[in-house]
């Protein structure tokens, strides 16, 4: 963007697509599960944010007095993709093309399907909401534990109680229940029974895709499983329920890790008893 936006006073010129960096950054951010400090440079929530009265006049007045460059020339404010609960498979597809992801047969049935789960939910799904929705797809391993239910109760008079049903990597489906100091800390213990694990949460973290009531939660977690971490992500209208998912995925990938290590482990031992030649 420097180069972008000095050009001519640098004498420089790079031929990347500007308009895809907030996009990119945010499509990086949801597959490592790190999110982008607000204060960030370029693509921070609060890059092109103007909060004092001084500033807020004098960019209406004009731009350039604290804005060097457009926010529409990282691809922020410029994509003006709103769906409904009646928009049909074709509207979607359109719109997930615009946004650079080209989705097809099966793979656009699970999209749809998932649309119209959180358009029943929102009145309005957003390019943003978009974006999360397909890179939390994108996340989820073919043969993976998926939540098949959950309840849980809380008050401020008795410990919260959390009762879940989980779909294990071999499709048999158990359940679990447990008490914990919150809503979120009985789900995950609910889930460690029901899955038959004692993984430790050691990180948790909560972010809205967009403004609102109705937005979408976006739940990143870390746990530590047998001395290994793993991060995992999920989204929804339902904060618990994308906690569930994003520790689900993380308990996953923990366990996918161990199996890559077991794996290497055996290679290893066998390598050792292979004279060699």
């Amino acid at each position: 963007m420097l180069l972008h936006t000095r050009s001519a006073d640098v004498g420089l010129w790079t031929g990347a697509t500007t308009r895809e960096i907030s996009r990119t950054s945010r499509l990086v951010s949801r597959l490592t599960g790190y999110a982008v400090q607000p204060n960030k440079a370029i693509v921070g929530r609060n890059a092109f944010a103007h909060e004092s009265g001084i500033h807020q006049d004098g960019v209406l007045k004009e731009r350039t007095t604290y804005e060097i460059m457009d926010a529409t020339e990282v691809g922020l404010e410029s994509n003006q993709i709103v769906l409904g609960k009646h928009s049909g498979r074709h509207a979607l597809r359109d719109a997930l093309t615009e946004l650079g992801f080209k989705v097809e047969g099966n793979a656009l049935n699970q999209a749809f399907q998932r649309f119209k789960e959180i358009a029943d939910k929102k009145k309005h799904v957003t390019a943003l909401d978009l974006e999360a929705i397909v890179s939390d797809e994108m996340k989820q391993a073919p043969a993976a534990f998926a939540i098949e239910s959950f309840e849980v109760e809380a008050s401020n008079v008795r410990s919260p109680l959390a009762k879940v049903t989980v779909r294990m990597p071999d499709g048999t489906v158990e359940s679990g229940s447990f008490t914990g100091d919150g809503p979120v800390d009985a789900f995950f213990s609910a889930i460690n029974a029901a899955t038959g694990r004692d993984a430790r949460l050691k990180e948790y973290h909560v972010s809205a895709v967009t403004g609102g009531r109705d937005a979408l939660g976006e739940v990143t977690v870390l746990l530590e499983l047998g001395g290994r971490l793993a991060s995992g992500a999920g989204v929804s209208t339902d904060i618990l329920e994308a906690s569930g998912k994003a520790y689900l995925r993380a308990l996953s990938n923990a366990l996918s890790d161990d199996a890559v290590a077991e794996a290497e482990r055996l290679l290893e031992r066998e390598a050792r008893r292979t004279p060699t030649p």
